[in-house]
C-alpha cells in the first residue's frame, strides 16, 4: 500500500515538473540562454494568484492573471536583459550570471513584500480528499496532473501544429538562417520566453495551492527540471517531460529504503548515468 501511495504521490509531482521542464526546455532549446531566473517566475506565479485570491479573486481567473502577469515579466526580462546582453556579444557565462541576479531579485522583492514565512492558500476545496481505492488524493493533485497533461498535450500541438510554432522550431534549428530568411529571431526569442513564463505558471500555482508558498522554493523544481531536460533530449518536450515524471517516481520510491534528505541523490545518479551511456538524452531531437 505504501509503494502504491508513494508511486502515485511521484506521478503527481513529476506531472507538475513535466511542465517545468517543457517551459526551461522550450526556451533553453531556442535562445540558448541557461534562463535560471525562471525559478523566480515560477515562484512570482504563486504569490501572484495567492494575492489575487485573497482579494477575492476566483481561483481560475486568479491563475489566468497570473500567466498573463508573468507572460509580461518573462518579455520584459528578454527584451531588457538578455537582449541588450546579446547586442554587446556577452558571453554564456556573464548572461548566466545575470540570469541568476535576476532571479535573485525577484526572490528577495517577494521576500521583502510577503516575508519569508510559509503561506497557504484559503481555498478549502483544495484539501478535500478523495479515497481511489487504496490511495488517497486531494482535489489539488489530481487537478494537477489534469492539468499538466493538458499542457503537455498542447504544448505539443502548438510547437507541431502552429505558424509560430513551427517558427520557434525552426529559429531553434538554424538562429543564423533565421535572420537571413527574416523570422526575426529576436522577436520570437520574446515569444518563448513569454509563452515559458505563461506555462510555468501552471505548476507555479497549482503545487503551491497543496504546499504553501515560500520565496526561494522555485530553485529545486527547476534543478530537477533541468536534469530531466538534459536526460531526456535537450530539445524534446516529450523527453523533458517523461524524464521528469521516472525521475519523481524514482525519487519517492527511494523514500522506502532511505531518507528524504538523500533522495536528491537518486536525481542526480539517473543524470551521472545518462551523461555516461546516453549523453545525447532519451529522446535526443533530430
Amino acid at each position: 500500500m505504501l509503494a502504491l501511495q508513494l508511486l502515485i504521490s511521484g506521478l503527481v509531482t513529476g506531472c507538475a515538473l513535466g511542465v517545468v521542464a517543457i517551459s526551461f526546455s522550450l526556451v533553453y532549446a531556442t535562445t540558448k540562454i541557461f534562463h535560471v531566473a525562471h525559478a523566480g517566475i515560477y515562484t512570482l506565479a504563486g504569490y501572484l494568484a495567492w494575492s489575487l485570491a485573497a482579494h477575492g479573486v476566483p481561483a481560475i481567473l486568479a491563475l489566468l492573471l497570473s500567466m498573463v502577469v508573468c507572460a509580461v515579466v518573462g518579455a520584459l526580462i528578454q527584451m531588457q536583459l538578455y537582449a541588450r546582453l546579446a547586442q554587446r556579444r556577452a558571453t554564456h557565462l556573464v548572461v548566466l550570471i545575470a540570469s541568476l541576479g535576476a532571479l535573485a531579485i525577484i526572490q528577495n522583492i517577494i521576500a521583502a513584500v510577503y516575508t519569508p514565512n510559509i503561506l497557504q492558500f484559503a481555498q478549502p476545496w483544495s484539501s478535500r480528499v478523495l479515497a481511489l481505492g487504496p490511495v488517497r488524493l486531494n482535489y489539488t493533485q489530481l487537478l494537477t496532473v489534469v492539468i499538466s497533461l493538458a499542457a503537455f498535450a498542447a504544448t505539443m500541438l502548438f510547437a507541431h501544429r502552429t505558424i509560430l510554432g513551427k517558427r520557434i522550431r525552426a529559429v531553434a534549428s538554424n538562429p543564423m538562417l533565421a535572420e537571413i530568411t527574416r523570422l526575426q529571431p529576436q522577436i520570437v526569442y520574446v515569444y518563448v520566453i513569454a509563452i515559458a513564463s505563461a506555462l510555468v505558471c501552471l505548476p507555479g500555482v497549482l503545487v503551491p495551492l497543496d504546499l504553501g508558498l515560500q520565496p526561494y522554493n522555485g530553485v529545486t523544481p527547476l534543478l530537477t527540471a533541468t536534469i530531466a531536460m538534459i536526460a531526456g533530449g535537450v530539445g524534446s518536450i516529450t523527453g523533458a517531460f517523461v524524464l521528469s515524471i521516472a525521475i519523481a517516481v524514482l525519487q519517492n520510491l527511494s523514500l522506502m529504503v532511505i531518507p528524504g534528505e538523500w533522495s536528491i541523490g537518486v536525481t542526480f545518479f539517473i543524470f551521472v548515468i545518462f551523461m555516461l551511456f546516453r549523453p545525447t538524452g532519451l529522446f535526443a531531437a533530430r
